[in-house]
């Protein structure tokens, strides 16, 4: 699937809108890039950080629950930090892009879902998300992961670059 990028003369209903088209635009770039990867190059790293594709992808998955589901709605999801083991990123063997790519697709369905549905003003429920602090508004949360997205694409976009793979926009 491949997303035009979201002008931003382009019109948009609200700016929930907004916010969706980019989150969109960003995770399905990220994810073309990841798809046209080797084989290979899936499981590896290419960094002295030592984080590989696949991880990427999953620890995206797990940033979007964390802030929307466990966060912003304050709904129990079982571990929130199942995207890593031994203080960092994993993806157990079992683990592939098909499906992965499938979880991230879903839980985007879910936080646009959200921000259609939501007042961005909103305020998050209280819940061990926030460590004690006063949970954020849906807004603060979504270009939170906005410029998640924003930053881990162009960190794939380097890789691609080193494995000789897509780049750019």
């Amino acid at each position: 699937m491949t997303i035009e990028f979201p002008a931003p003369t382009a019109p948009a209903a609200d700016q929930a809108e907004v916010f969706v088209r980019y989150l969109d635009y960003y995770r399905e770039t990220l994810l073309a890039k990841v798809a046209a990867l080797p084989a290979t190059e899936l499981r590896a790293s290419r960094l002295p950080s030592g984080w590989t594709p696949l991880e990427l992808v999953k620890h995206l998955r797990h940033v979007e629950r964390r802030w929307i589901e466990w966060g912003f709605q304050g709904a129990p999801v079982g571990d929130p930090w199942a995207d890593r083991r031994d203080d960092r990123w994993h993806v157990d063997p079992a683990e592939s892009l098909e499906q992965l790519t499938a979880e991230l697709r879903a839980q985007g369905e879910h936080t646009a879902a959200v921000a259609r549905g939501t007042a961005l003003d909103a305020i998050g429920r209280p819940g061990p998300r926030w460590d004690g602090a006063d949970p954020a508004s849906l807004e603060r949360i979504l270009f939170h992961l906005l410029q998640e997205y924003a930053r881990h694409t162009g960190h794939i976009d380097i890789v691609a670059e080193l494995v000789g793979g897509p780049t750019g926009e």
